[in-house]
């Protein structure tokens, strides 16, 4: 068994669901992505225009990088909020997953470390700018769907992605051959159009990026989409036909409070600050803050259906 077998057959067993690595090398995605920014694509979200440099080469996030380990971790709930009740997107059930797999990509490096001492790297989740999906693509955990989500071949979408970045040559596996051929659902289904087309998405109408990462006023032509969705949206997802694999994860973490699988639209107007903090306190809802939250809540609370 060559090193970097064992490297994913540790990956697996710490509890991610895939692993795969690539070279580490200038992602070429320079006229892509900067034609996205040009286009105000990323709205509010400054920061992804920001370290650009390091973001398209990861030999600036890791001086002598070589190989990226790309990994997934499943998030798909066993258990779920009632329809009709006010919807969180599915990876915010649980506790927040920046720290969940970073912790396990600790462990990861440490294995690698125990074999190469000498190496060097660095290790993200959502965390460092990095092409996250590009590489995990390249690496063969999946391809990059329309919705430019990451798509698992007979596993799904719903997964965090993380990278450890090594100075050390490994084995490198190849991107996969699947894609999602004439399928367009996603695109028919997202209420605002925010696939504008095939894995070109507009940040500006997107529900998810509307009650997550935008800090002002909800655009007043995607509040009338909203419908229930208060936290983030898995439209996209939960239309797409790869998601029809999909099978729950097993991460203690990830497991939902009860306390949160009881909310409904009266607990969150009723809902206070100390309420808030209880509830969410290690979850990744704390990104939108009480304040965001209580805009959202707000917000649904005028859409036609309620």
């Amino acid at each position: 068994m060559t090193f970097s077998e064992e490297i994913k057959q540790y990956a697996l067993s710490l509890g991610f669901d895939a692993c795969g690595i690539c070279r580490a090398t200038h992602s070429g995605e320079e006229e892509r992505y900067m034609r996205w920014l040009a286009e105000n694509g990323n709205a509010g979200m400054e920061y992804m225009a920001r370290n650009i440099d390091k973001r398209l080469d990861p030999g600036l996030l890791v001086d002598g990088a070589k190989s990226i380990i790309s990994v997934a971790l499943n998030y798909y709930p066993r258990e779920k909020l009632p329809e009709e009740v006010p919807q969180f997107a599915y990876y915010a059930y649980g506790k927040d997953y920046h720290d969940v797999v970073r912790g396990k990509l600790s462990r990861l490096f440490e294995f690698v470390k125990s074999r190469y001492p000498e190496a060097s790297g660095r290790y993200f989740s959502d965390s460092a700018p990095v092409l996250e999906r590009f590489w995990a693509a390249r690496a063969g955990l999946g391809f990059i769907g329309k919705n430019t989500l990451l798509i698992i071949p007979r596993k799904g979408s719903y997964f965090f992605l993380g990278e450890l970045i090594v100075d050390i040559e490994l084995d490198y596996d190849s991107p996969v051959s699947q894609n999602c051929g004439k399928c367009r659902r996603c695109l028919d289904a997202c209420p605002t159009g925010a696939i504008e087309r095939p894995h070109y998405l507009n940040a500006n109408k997107c529900i998810s990026y509307q009650t997550i990462e935008n800090k002002g006023e909800i655009s007043s032509a995607i509040a009338p989409f909203l419908s229930n969705n208060v936290y983030g949206c898995d439209i996209c997802q939960k239309v797409c036909p790869w998601n029809r694999y999909s099978s729950p994860h097993g991460t203690p973490e990830f497991m939902p409070l009860d306390e949160f699988l009881s909310l409904d639209l009266k607990k969150l107007i009723g809902m206070d600050e100390e309420d808030y903090r209880r509830i969410f306190r290690k979850s990744a809802v704390k990104r939108a803050k009480f304040s965001g939250l209580k805009r959202n809540v707000a917000a649904i609370s005028k859409t036609p259906d309620k």
